[in-house]
């Protein structure tokens, strides 16, 4: 069983929000071996690399990607 916590959310703003979404996502690549991707995963990664293909879908490099959110949202 996990011991949960609370984290005040209500009291945070959307930018602090955002970094402690990207302190996690840090945090657990560092530990991916440890990680197991859900079932469904698979099938939805095999659509977009076709959409992708098919030139339906662009990429972003990530820096740039996180950028124009915090344009979005500020």
């Amino acid at each position: 069983m996990i011991n949960r916590f609370e984290v005040p959310l209500a009291q945070l703003s959307f930018p602090q929000k955002l970094d402690l979404m990207e302190t996690l996502w840090a945090d657990m690549i560092g530990n991916e071996k440890n990680l197991e991707s859900p079932a469904w995963h698979e099938a939805i990664l095999n659509e977009r690399e076709a959409a992708l293909d098919a030139g339906q879908l662009t990429v972003s490099d990530w820096a740039d990607a996180k950028e124009r959110i915090k344009k979005n949202v500020a």
